[in-house]
């Protein structure tokens, strides 16, 4: 071909025109990607402007406590939360009546004892020593307050000298020593007992009731307050 040919043929490419659906297509294309790229480019200046400080520190602040007191919850003797777990409990102490305190603070009761089996069995030696004394601490606030209440949901109280004994059976299996704190709450379980035993001598009772009355005081007699507990249980039952 010679030089005069080529020249000729070029300069007819420039009456050829493209097919209408193929420039349509690419022109979609083309003006997507540049809208596209706008709005990117939009955001990316808009960031820096945004003060996110102000709707991230409010958000925080509001989150923070409840996270604290989810938290908390697993906390033990020893553990920096575990002043928030204490403080949550005693909240919860001050807004439930007089004959369910006793009930909430056996309870308590038994969550410390329920701590100090988890810290005995992982071994964690340098918090058995608080997680007796708030074991102490909690009986004692336990024990005062069976003594002051006068009305009390008998049912509740065994079932929670129940999971106490269990408790403590636990903890004494694993090498600690609660034998000191017995008395206390031995004596109070007594009291309530003769208090209990009292108030059925002054009903007047069926042949059922008087023979479950024999079976209280045999119990109480053994030092069997728990079981003595439940006899009284039955007979205030059958009464009402």
């Amino acid at each position: 071909m010679v030089e005069a040919d080529l020249i000729k043929k070029i300069q007819l490419l420039k009456n050829v025109e493209p097919r209408k659906n193929w420039v349509s297509l690419n022109k979609k294309e083309i003006f997507r990607e540049e809208i596209s790229q706008n709005k990117f480019s939009q955001i990316i200046d808009f960031l820096p402007r945004m003060n996110y400080w102000k709707f991230l520190v409010p958000a925080v602040s509001f989150c923070l406590p409840f996270i604290l007191l989810a938290v908390s919850q697993n906390a033990l003797p020893g553990d920096a939360l575990y002043s928030v777990k204490k403080l949550t409990e005693k909240t919860q102490a001050v807004f439930v009546s007089g004959t369910e305190k006793t009930n909430v603070q056996l309870g308590f009761v038994n969550k410390r004892l329920e701590e100090l089996n988890q810290i005995v069995a992982a071994d964690q030696k340098n918090k058995i020593a608080p997680a007796l004394e708030e074991y102490q601490a909690s009986m004692s606030e336990a024990v005062k307050n069976l003594v002051a209440t006068k009305n009390t949901d008998v049912s509740k109280i065994i079932q929670q000298t129940k999971n106490i004994e269990e408790n403590k059976q636990k903890a004494e299996a694993l090498g600690v020593k609660l034998s000191e704190t017995d008395d206390g709450l031995n004596a109070v379980l007594a009291s309530l007992v003769d208090r209990e035993i009292k108030d059925l001598e002054s009903r007047n009772l069926n042949d059922s009731q008087q023979e479950l009355l024999t079976e209280v005081k045999t119990a109480y007699q053994a030092g069997d307050y728990n079981l003595a507990l439940e006899k009284i249980l039955q007979a205030t039952q059958s009464y009402k």
